[in-house]
């Protein structure tokens, strides 16, 4: 089982790489579902890394559904060029009709884009299947289209709820694809994840920094609301997802 972690800045992706993770998902605002990151924020990520772990930015030009105008798509088919130019080892896309079906022919215009800039280009499946009507019907599409590997929650508002649909994904992709859970990952879920076959866990592992309390004036802050605050990747979670993988990945099966 490999460990993913979610990150939104330079710092992020080195501190998932110093505690051990396989892969990163890079993105911006991650408070608004995760859109694109920035090539500078691509670049600086790799700095931090180092080539320690694989680096996948989410391709997402903008916030709200998974419904992209030709806008939207050539949009993004710029943003796969310049990220994979950069050394990305894969992209992170999704893309659904009306109906909650796979938009194929988005889809399609996206993985060629992906292959073009880099044939070796790993792609992964985000969790718009988890909006989509049927995501088992979804995951043959996603197995036809060539993806690597699909996240997901298996349907439901959290991994932890989605497990019995996780399972049944992961019979039926049969290997042809990897089968990665997340979306409201907690680390008590991890051990279920493994002993259903699930090949990757994906965790935010992020918790919020605040300057409130230190002395700095804060507008906005007698509503409740905080506009110092931002979140950080937290180090003690990947950690604990490290070890909580590793010790699985090494158990003696039954």
């Amino acid at each position: 089982m490999k460990l993913e972690i979610a990150v939104v800045s330079a710092a992020g992706a080195g501190t998932a790489a110093a505690e051990g993770a396989d892969r990163i998902e890079l993105c911006s605002s991650l408070e608004l579902g995760g859109i694109t990151p920035s090539q500078g924020l691509m670049e600086a990520s790799m700095e931090h890394v180092d080539g320690r772990l694989e680096i996948h930015p989410l391709i997402r030009s903008r916030p709200g559904d998974f419904r992209y105008s030709a806008s939207d798509l050539d949009t993004m088919v710029h943003e796969i060029r310049h990220l994979l130019a950069q050394g990305a080892h894969g992209v992170v896309v999704g893309a659904l009709t009306p109906s909650g079906e796979v938009d194929v022919r988005a889809v399609q215009r996206l993985v060629g884009s992906a292959k073009d800039a880099n044939p070796k280009a790993q792609l992964t499946f985000h969790r718009a299947i988890d909006q989509a009507g049927d995501p088992l019907a979804a995951l043959e599409q996603l197995m036809e289209l060539g993806f690597t590997r699909v996240l997901t929650s298996g349907h439901e508002a959290t991994a932890g709820a989605g497990l019995q649909t996780l399972t049944s994904m992961v019979e039926r992709a049969g290997g042809a694809l990897e089968i990665m859970a997340g979306g409201g990952l907690s680390l008590v879920d991890i051990p279920a994840m493994h002993a259903a076959g699930l090949s990757a866990v994906h965790l935010s592992a992020k918790k919020t920094v605040s300057t409130l309390g230190e002395g700095a004036i804060s507008l906005g802050a007698q509503d409740g609301s905080d506009p110092t605050a931002y979140t950080v990747t937290d180090r003690e979670v990947v950690r604990a997802a490290r070890a909580k993988v590793n010790a699985l990945n090494l158990a003696k099966p039954k």
